[in-house]
């Protein structure tokens, strides 16, 4: 049994201590928002914060966010309104839109740690996620949106 906090509530789960924390979010928790895209901490599409800090939901086993605190896609607004959330759609972000959710938590971070990020530092601190569509462009558009709006 894992006992920790999502999106601010706390949880008990019978999973097995090993279970990557994206199956035990996805399957367990039936939150669905953050996505299995490579399954070994290369594409960025399960990012989720852990105490705050982005993290590949993918290679963390559940056992290691016992007593911690955990926010997915779902936790960063509970009506969409966060900055990055409306700057997305301002900028028209997504294509295909899978790996979204991963990126907007990752720049998240990025913000919550730098409010003025230059677009350097937007560059090289999203260079962990992979977008197949190409959209890097806009999303750094969309992280500078955010950052002077908030």
């Amino acid at each position: 049994m894992a006992s920790f906090t999502i999106n601010g509530e706390q949880v008990d789960v019978d999973a097995n201590p090993d279970t990557p924390l994206l199956w035990v979010v996805r399957e367990h928790l039936k939150l669905t928002g953050t996505k299995f895209g490579c399954g070994v901490g290369q594409c960025g599409a399960c990012t989720v914060h852990v105490d705050g800090n982005a993290t590949f939901a993918c290679l963390m086993p559940v056992s290691a966010v016992e007593g911690r605190d955990v926010t997915t896609i779902e936790g960063l607004s509970g009506t969409g309104d966060h900055p990055l959330q409306q700057a997305w759609v301002a900028e028209e972000v997504p294509q295909c839109g899978y790996c979204q959710s991963g990126q907007i938590m990752r720049a998240a971070e990025l913000l919550a740690t730098n409010a003025r990020p230059s677009r350097e530092e937007i560059v090289a601190h999203m260079s962990t996620n992979i977008c197949r569509c190409g959209t890097y462009s806009r999303i750094i558009r969309a992280i500078e949106r955010a950052a002077q709006e908030a």
